[in-house]
């Protein structure tokens, strides 16, 4: 159950990055991360009262701790995503995205494999070879500074949420979502950026509200079921749908030592997520 739950969470995960970086692209990211992120709160609040739980005090607290990991994460994975290419920037962010919640899981009584020893080891050599630039490729180098940023904010989306109870239902979810809309403004504000939806692109965000509420609820219920360590490397392995979509779609390509570092962070997750 809790590989089926991390497998669904990356696959929304996936989807919904690439239509945020579709619509940043043509409004902006900080744009489409707010209006996104409180469809998202909308959703898991319908959710999470049908449904219903016992939320304790600590749950708010992670669920809100959670949710500046999320918003930060959010805000630099659009940014990067528009700026830059989707084949590179979801990829790169997906490593710290699974290693930080390795390392909280192993902190907190989790204990590794060898194949996840392995892993952690792939993905020192996959982000260097990600984060090779080109003259040719000036708009790369950022992307690379917001695919790490964002995979640090969502690692510690995910080290916070696996620690929410059993039985606090989705509710909790509500907060980390309303959180994470007050990070973005506050990133944006802090780069003096506009963040107050202006046009009809960032408006289209409303449709990844389910999306990231199917997501974040899934990885919930499967850190119920599974290991954080093991869940969050699989739920990680969100940017293949991206990248698949990007190509498909965008017709995006990789140059050779960028693709044998994608193909090590792949290694890396799924080693992890063998262990």
């Amino acid at each position: 159950m809790a590989v089926v739950l991390s497998l669904l969470s990356a696959l929304a995960y996936g989807v919904s990055d690439f239509l945020g970086g579709l619509f940043s692209k043509r409004s902006g990211p900080w744009q489409v991360g707010v209006v996104g992120q409180s469809s998202s709160t909308v959703a898991n609040l319908v959710v999470g009262l049908l449904i219903g739980g016992t939320v304790t005090g600590q749950d708010w607290a992670w669920a809100a701790a959670a949710g500046v990991g999320g918003g930060i994460g959010t805000a630099f994975l659009y940014r990067g995503l528009a700026g830059a290419r989707m084949g590179v920037v979801a990829p790169l962010s997906a490593v710290g995205t699974a290693l930080l919640p390795v390392v909280v899981g192993v902190a907190t009584g989790d204990r590794p494999s060898t194949l996840a020893v392995f892993g952690v080891v792939c993905a020192f050599p996959a982000i260097w070879l990600i984060s090779l630039v080109t003259e040719e490729d000036p708009s790369h180098r950022g992307g690379v500074v917001d695919g790490i940023l964002a995979g640090l904010g969502f690692g510690l989306l995910f080290a916070c949420l696996g620690r929410i109870g059993e039985d606090a239902g989705i509710l909790p979810l509500a907060l980390t979502q309303l959180v994470s809309v007050g990070a973005i403004i506050l990133t944006a504000v802090s780069f003096r950026q506009a963040w107050v939806p202006r046009d009809r692109a960032a408006y289209r965000a409303v449709l990844m509200g389910p999306l990231g509420a199917a997501a974040t609820g899934c990885f919930l219920f499967a850190t119920h079921h599974g290991l954080l360590s093991v869940v969050a490397v699989i739920s990680a392995l969100y940017p293949a749908s991206t990248v698949l979509l990007a190509s498909l779609v965008l017709k995006e390509r990789i140059q050779a030592w960028q693709g044998v570092g994608l193909a090590l962070a792949a290694a890396a997750v799924t080693l992890v997520a063998l262990a």
